[in-house]
């Protein structure tokens, strides 16, 4: 059985030092703006047991100019999970919340090693990649509302 619901900050901070942050102290899990009001972290629950979580923030980045934007930070899925289907049933869980709440555009910072998964999701590159000290290279990525 899955089920995907709110969860804590603290609550994603196991799957992302096994899976996002691995060989790092404790403390890198604990990521700018999970503490505020209007963010929201989500857990996906495979057999009653967390499998994967995602990290929603109203933030806005400079490249864009769209009106409401949420940042996806953290997207996360056990290992012995991936693979399942999981990955996309948390990030529509995310796209669900955001468009919800009246977002105009979604957008995140991707590992080069996810870029395929969130364009298969109908995300969209935004520049050259670059890289973030001590994570690796990453490409801006983004989906608008209009889109869809």
């Amino acid at each position: 059985m899955i089920e995907i619901r709110q969860i804590t900050a603290l609550e994603t901070h196991p799957i992302r030092q096994e899976v996002l942050r691995k060989g790092k102290p404790p403390e890198s899990c604990q990521f700018d703006g999970d503490d505020f009001p209007t963010t929201v972290h989500l857990g996906l629950y495979h057999n009653q047991e967390l499998a994967g979580i995602v990290t929603l923030l109203e933030n806005s980045h400079p490249d864009f100019f769209t009106a409401k934007q949420f940042q996806l930070r953290g997207m996360a899925v056990l290992e012995q999970c991936q693979n399942g289907g999981f990955g996309a049933l948390l990030l529509k869980a995310a796209e669900d919340f955001a468009w919800g709440q009246d977002a105009n555009r979604i957008w995140f910072n991707a590992r080069v090693t996810a870029v395929g998964f969130y364009e298969k999701a109908g995300y969209k590159k935004n520049g050259p990649p670059f890289e973030i000290e001590n994570v690796g290279p990453h490409y801006l990525m983004y989906k608008d509302m209009s889109g869809l």
